[in-house]
C-alpha cells in the first residue's frame, strides 16, 4: 500500500501545528515501514468510518455498548496478576504488613 496514495497527509493529525507529522509520514514512506504500522491502515480507517456512522445512530450505539458490557466475561486485575504469577512464575503469594 501506498501510504500518500491513502490519504495519510501530515497535517491531519493537528490542526494547530500543520505538519508537525510530516516527518512521521514521510520516515514510513520514503524509509520504509520496518513495524508494518501502515499494513492494515485501510483496514483501519474502513473500520473507523463504520464506528463514527454506528456512534452517529445513538439507539444502535447504546444497544452495541449494553450488549458488549454483558456479553464480557468477569475480569479482575489482581486475580489475573495472581493466577499469573500462580501459573507462570509458579510464585506464591507474599503477605506485605
Amino acid at each position: 500500500m501506498q501510504p500518500s496514495k491513502q490519504g495519510a497527509p501530515a497535517e491531519h493529525f493537528s490542526d494547530n501545528e500543520p505538519g508537525i507529522c510530516g516527518p512521521i509520514r514521510d520516515a514510513l514512506v520514503t524509509r520504509g515501514d520496518y513495524y508494518m504500522h501502515l499494513a492494515d491502515l485501510k483496514c483501519y480507517v474502513e473500520t473507523q468510518e463504520r464506528v463514527a456512522a454506528l456512534y452517529a445512530n445513538p439507539d444502535g450505539w447504546a444497544r452495541k455498548a449494553i450488549i458488549n458490557v454483558a456479553s464480557s466475561g468477569r475480569f479482575s486485575s489482581d486475580r489475573t496478576i495472581r493466577e499469573y504469577a500462580a501459573e507462570i512464575w509458579h510464585a506464591t503469594p507474599c503477605p506485605v504488613t
